[in-house]
């Protein structure tokens, strides 16, 4: 009736002569070979792709559309980037390297003249390009010759086609492929696709799309595949990204809502004695950031439905205090607590520390991890059983069988997100009977608002900002080879006047296929060279767990004065003595990562400094450098990393079950998200439910575009 999103209102003689069209979603969950063209062999690279059906096809999107123009390369001058027809000049190029680069050349040319084409990375191109073929190129120019930027071929050398809708100036889309499935071809069967556009579930309920004034879902996908311009392309594109973040926010809000209602949790009442003794004991007094967690905390534990909270803390910032006062809350109320960590590494040092922070109160605890002794692992399962030990610190070990708890009210799991969803949930069914325990989740990674709010929108956030009274601020700084002679007669100053240093590889062993530093091997090159004068210790994860512990105690006690290791000191290590942080292969880490490692200095009353070798970074890990080098700010080097680095590696690796948005753009479209996310709860207060006959097949949409069992009730 008219273009999509179109601005002008129908008239009532439109409206009745409308033709009605009541969606057949099975229609988009046929296999592509329904489609004209799709034979077997394209059929299985189209699945190996991840376009499986008809449906997929059309939430394929077009990473790009290109205004092509055709140029011809007399008129393509320097620095200009532009669209040219051009015939294969060469015979197939080999593939070569330049650095890290592999480059494919050949000699192009059109009626006006020939320039050499480039492709990067992309050594497969070579065996298409056969003397004789015509391709397109969109390209930037320079005097070297054309950067190709998109290509697709548009006949081959014994093929008579003569480039059809390819030499019209049309707005054409550029899909995402791969070597055995050319853009071209995609555009294909997207032309044949987009009139089942229609049989699209709405998502979007009727009252939702009107106050946006957003058009159909099966016409705005037709406008993102075959916009009529630009201004057309960018309506659909915000208001597919809506959907698609409205979608994911109902999915979360539901899980949240279900998992709340499927058991309760226990109450443990107002803070007692105990926790008020024990914060009045404390040798400092906490930050305004971590007693605004402890409100949370009560406000949880108290409400009768199970905590879920993920504490974000800066590094250093001090969410372990925070994780004793939500277990002290625990053991007060007559509940037990466990802290599960993911390495025996970070498990102990734990120990170290609430040995320290409970001295005053003498809480007994214990640590279960695969190293701990049969005698110790006997006595403490069996106290565990009966109630007699409260408070309980361990890694995976805390999730066997054998290990069964007597009223298990509140779990601490740090650095979540290196556990799975399984084995959060063997710890979460531990609990009493009939009742989920209160978990607080805690992350040393700050995570951006973008990703709080998108992987873990189920879950209550609290972030402390605020560094403890006495933190001293780390200075970094990149260092070229150029200077590391001046870099170690730094360190061996800083080792003269007593403080103790890190020194970090990016391997354990040498390795041929991955270059770089390796831990066992700069530890004993330094013990003969630049910290000859020196007691150089080492640790990494391939050690035994005794061992491992053995170098934390010596370097902890001052034996050693530097500790050579690998990231597996990352997180939970707290030297004060501690005022230097060297980082080989610092392009390798990523930026939060780079922050991490940073923040286990700066702990005691010195000045300390972090120094990174960057030996082989392109332009992204100078970026990244640069970035940690000139912010000290965890939060704001997250928004950073999201930028450079995306959505998805954020968190180092990709969890399961993590969204992965095909239109929205993060952190590009973080004002879609806070309106999405905003709407999705008004209409869950409203109506007690998104399964309300009112909003429509919100929640089937949702189900099918982000996983059928993404909405189940799962305690995480």
């Amino acid at each position: 009736m008219r273009g999509f999103a179109g601005s002008g209102e129908p008239t009532r003689a439109e409206l009745r002569a409308a033709p009605v069209h009541w969606p057949r979603p099975s229609v988009l969950e046929v296999g592509l070979e329904a489609l004209d063209g799709v034979g077997p062999k394209l059929a299985e690279a189209a699945r190996a792709a991840g376009i499986a059906t008809v449906g997929d096809l059309l939430y394929r999107f077009p990473h790009s559309h290109r205004d092509r123009q055709i140029r011809l390369l007399e008129a393509l001058q320097p620095g200009e980037t532009g669209t040219v027809l051009v015939t294969v000049m060469g015979n197939p190029p080999r593939p070569f390297r330049k650095g890290k680069l592999t480059m494919v050349g050949v000699k192009v040319a059109d009626e006006t003249g020939s320039v050499r084409a480039t492709w990067f990375n992309q050594p497969w191109v070579s065996s298409k390009l056969e003397k004789g073929a015509t391709i397109l190129i969109t390209g930037k120019r320079s005097p070297k010759g054309l950067a190709v930027q998109e290509w697709e071929m548009v006949s081959g050398a014994e093929e008579a086609d003569d480039g059809g809708e390819e030499r019209s100036g049309s707005f054409v889309p550029v899909h995402p492929a791969t070597e055995d499935l050319p853009p071209k071809k995609i555009r294909e069967w997207a032309e044949q696709a987009v009139p089942l556009a229609p049989n699209t579930i709405e998502g979007l309920p009727a009252a939702v799309q009107a106050k946006h004034r957003f058009g159909s879902v099966g016409a705005a996908i037709k406008a993102a595949h075959f916009p009529s311009s630009p201004a057309e392309l960018e309506e659909a594109r915000r208001r597919l990204g809506y959907e698609e973040l409205f979608l994911h926010q109902a999915l979360l809000t539901t899980r949240k809502a279900s998992h709340r209602r499927a058991r309760p949790a226990p109450r443990f009442g107002r803070p007692g004695a105990v926790v008020e003794r024990w914060l009045a004991d404390l040798p400092f007094a906490p930050t305004d950031d971590q007693r605004a967690a402890f409100a949370d905390i009560d406000a949880d534990v108290d409400s009768g439905e199970p905590m879920q909270r993920l504490l974000m803390g800066e590094v250093g910032s001090g969410k372990t205090v925070v994780a004793v006062y939500a277990m002290l809350r625990a053991l007060e109320a007559g509940h037990q607590a466990a802290l599960m960590a993911p390495t025996e590494t970070l498990a102990e040092q734990h120990a170290v520390t609430l040995g320290r922070l409970l001295a005053a109160e003498a809480v007994p605890f214990a640590v279960l991890t695969g190293a701990t002794p049969a005698a110790m692992r006997r006595q403490a399962l069996n106290q565990l059983a009966s109630g007699e030990l409260g408070l309980i610190l361990g890694t995976h070990a805390l999730i066997e069988p054998t290990v069964k708890f007597a009223r298990l009210g509140l779990v601490v799991i740090d650095e979540q997100h290196r556990f799975g969803v399984e084995q959060r949930q063997a710890l979460d069914a531990k609990g009493v009977a009939g009742m989920w325990p209160h978990v607080l989740h805690m992350t040393a990674t700050p995570i951006p608002r973008t990703l709080s709010l998108t992987e873990y929108g189920d879950l209550d956030t609290t972030a402390l900002h605020n560094l403890p009274a006495g933190r001293k601020p780390v200075t970094t700084k990149v260092v070229g080879e150029g200077d590391r002679e001046v870099a170690y007669e730094f360190l061996r100053k800083r080792l003269i006047e007593g403080r103790q240093a890190f020194v970090v590889c990016p391997l354990v062993e040498v390795s041929e296929k991955m270059p770089g530093k390796a831990a066992g091997e700069e530890a004993e090159r330094l013990r003969r060279g630049e910290l000859r004068d020196f007691r150089v210790g080492l640790i990494h994860g391939q050690m035994h767990s005794t061992e491992k512990a053995a170098a934390m105690a010596a370097f902890s006690a001052g034996e050693t004065d530097v500790l050579v290791a690998t990231t597996v000191i990352e997180v939970g290590i707290d030297v004060p003595n501690a005022t230097v942080m060297l980082i080989e292969g610092a392009e390798r880490f990523g930026v939060s990562q780079l922050h991490q490692l940073r923040g286990r200095v700066g702990r005691g009353e010195h000045p300390s400094q972090c120094l990174l070798f960057a030996t082989e970074a392109g332009e992204m890990a100078r970026r990244r450098l640069s970035a940690v080098e000139r912010t000290r700010d965890g939060f704001e080097l997250a928004e950073v990393d999201l930028l450079l680095r995306g959505e998805g590696e954020i968190l180092g690796t990709r969890q399961s079950g993590q969204a992965r948005f095909r239109v929205a753009k993060l952190p590009d479209d973080e004002g879609l998200l806070v309106e999405a996310r905003e709407e999705v709860l008004a209409l869950f207060r409203e109506h007690g439910s998104l399964e309300a006959p009112a909003l429509g097949p919100l929640l089937e949409a949702a189900r099918r575009r982000f996983g059928a069992g993404a909405a189940d009730p799962i305690p995480l």
